[in-house]
């Protein structure tokens, strides 16, 4: 791999192996020295020293500071989206975004391109994003606003299929055929591990 280039680095020379696995000695183009897993190289994990990272962080902040909106309801969920999709430090999101592939659409990560969409297709304070596939990513073709009974029906975390009387439903549809709150029903019957069949029953 010597003299290879990964992104910023360029592959100088191979390090004794350490527990088997290899690691070699990479230079950024920034002039920094990094030791790097030979792995990460191929898999396109490591790109630069950190210096790469750093100035998105930078471009980021200075983002988030020029237009005035770091603390309306629709940048908060702009940026939560943009976490759950590149912070690997967060264990759910990773297993639950990043490892299934679920991506940004590149000109989303300008808050103004991504606001400018949302109020173009109907955002309220009252509905929050939802992506139509849930294997797919965030964009405009499969991006939308939703009420939280839709985001239910639609979320791979919360679609629990529930069977009682011969007929199968999710549990925000079964909450709303009895005429309870979703959230009152998840609680009781998943959270509290009731039985299903006795609350549906009594109800």
């Amino acid at each position: 791999m010597t003299g290879q280039t990964f992104g910023r680095l360029t592959v100088v020379e191979q390090l004794p192996s350490r527990n088997g696995k290899i690691y070699w000695v990479c230079k950024c183009n920034c002039g920094k020295d990094i030791e790097v897993l030979g792995d990460k190289l191929k898999q396109g994990h490591t790109k630069s020293c950190g210096c790469l990272k750093a100035e998105r962080n930078m471009s980021f902040c200075k983002n988030s500071r020029t237009h005035g909106l770091t603390k309306t309801r629709l940048y908060k969920i702009w940026a939560g989206m943009i976490t759950r999709c590149r912070n690997p430090n967060r264990k759910k999101h990773k297993k639950d975004y990043q490892d299934r592939g679920i991506t940004v659409y590149p000109e989303w990560y300008k808050f103004e391109v991504f606001q400018e969409w949302a109020l173009a297709n109907g955002y309220t304070d009252t509905l929050t994003i939802d992506r139509i596939d849930n294997d797919k990513g965030y964009s405009p073709e499969n991006c939308r606003w939703a009420d939280a009974k839709t985001q239910a029906n639609n979320r791979t975390t919360f679609c629990r299929y529930i069977t009682f009387g011969g007929e199968t439903l999710t549990i925000a549809q079964w909450a709303d055929r009895i005429g309870v709150k979703y959230n009152y029903l998840y609680r009781r019957l998943i959270k509290k591990d009731v039985n299903l069949n006795a609350i549906l029953g009594v109800v």
